[in-house]
């Protein structure tokens, strides 16, 4: 399955923002990965998709963000190239769900986004990636959650737990996808706003790793 719609109207502009974007961000090379996350996104989007261009763009955000964190915690001692990858990675589940506005039309609620990815790179033999997009949703979703919430999904834990995990979660909460492809980065304030509304738990954990990681 691959996620074939073709270009529509403002395109262009869509183009014009991913790579003022891509211009911007300060990745490693990814040329220089051991697998190519790159080649991995295209084998379900079709390159010339808006799709293609939304995902890429927020996941180049990302990724970005989660290695400027990464650097700041040595301590730690991080996984760069596998930060790289699998912020790359984390949201490749997307076409499979119901987003007309980033133009996925498939068919399962957008909150499945993340153990459908999970599911589709477990078949690529990237199993430790895969759970990087499970445990990315929200500030991580734990049984309790699910069935409290009532949400859609498998029954067990999708909470980060690896500090990579943890960063790329973190950092994801900064950017939403946009439909016109922009990519601009939120305040923690504003995060913590949003956090409210669906978990009250979360702001302690957010709060937490941004004691932990910075804002």
């Amino acid at each position: 399955m691959r996620c074939c719609v073709r270009r529509t109207i403002g395109q262009k502009e869509i183009d014009r923002k991913f790579f003022v974007i891509r211009k911007e961000v300060d990745f490693m090379v990814l040329k220089n990965l051991k697998m190519e996350p790159i080649k991995l996104l295209q084998k379900y989007y079709l390159p010339d998709s808006r799709a293609y261009s939304i995902l890429l763009a927020h996941s180049l955000a990302v990724t970005n963000k989660a290695l400027e964190v990464a650097r700041k915690v040595p301590q730690f001692n991080p996984d760069m190239q596998f930060i790289e990858e699998a912020g790359m990675l984390h949201d490749v589940g997307i076409f499979l769900t119901s987003a007309p506005e980033i133009d996925c039309h498939g068919t399962m609620p957008y909150i499945c986004h993340g153990y459908l990815g999970r599911e589709l790179l477990e078949k690529e033999g990237l199993a430790k990636h895969a759970l990087v997009c499970e445990r990315h949703v929200g500030v991580g979703l734990s049984v309790e959650d699910i069935e409290n919430q009532k949400l859609k999904l498998p029954k067990r834990n999708m909470q980060p737990v690896t500090i990579e995990e943890e960063i790329i979660c973190f950092s994801d909460k900064f950017f939403s996808k946009k439909g016109d492809g922009g990519a601009v980065e939120k305040s923690s304030e504003e995060i913590l706003a949003g956090i409210k509304k669906h978990n009250k738990d979360g702001v302690i954990k957010f709060k937490q790793w941004v004691i932990k990681f910075g804002g």
